[in-house]
């Protein structure tokens, strides 16, 4: 094993993810691990397209969009892929941008409910 390799072990440390998620990112075809007997490792490739999966995910992105960005980033797609993605991305900015905004609003009226209670409390 070379050092820019990382175990199935180190590599869900490295990520902070479980052995059942990297498992299934494999069984999906998002990981493409060295195999070598039953050991698995993970080269610089593999750690690249982790982190492009889990930016993914904290994005809000679903599985098969990850995998169409996962193929951009490879330059395997094409216009239309890559048209696609944007329209994705576009969409989900969309609606983190609503969540955003409701969440602000639960927070304003939190912060208001707090302060009459508080202002109550100091009669």
């Amino acid at each position: 094993m070379t050092s820019d390799r990382l175990t199935f072990k180190e590599m869900c440390a490295e990520f902070d993810v479980t052995p059942r998620t990297l498992r299934y990112y494999e069984y999906i075809e998002l990981l493409q691990p060295d195999r070598e007997g039953r050991s698995r490792f993970y080269g610089p490739r593999e750690r690249a397209r982790m982190k492009l999966i889990l930016r993914g995910r904290k994005f809000g992105f679903q599985l098969e969009d990850i995998r169409q960005w996962l193929l951009i980033y490879e330059n395997e797609g094409t216009d239309a892929q890559m048209r696609k993605w944007i329209a994705l991305a576009d969409g989900q900015l969309a609606q983190l941008a609503e969540e955003r905004a409701q969440l602000d609003d639960a927070i304003a009226e939190l912060k208001r409910l707090r302060d009459t209670t508080a202002a109550a409390l100091k009669r």
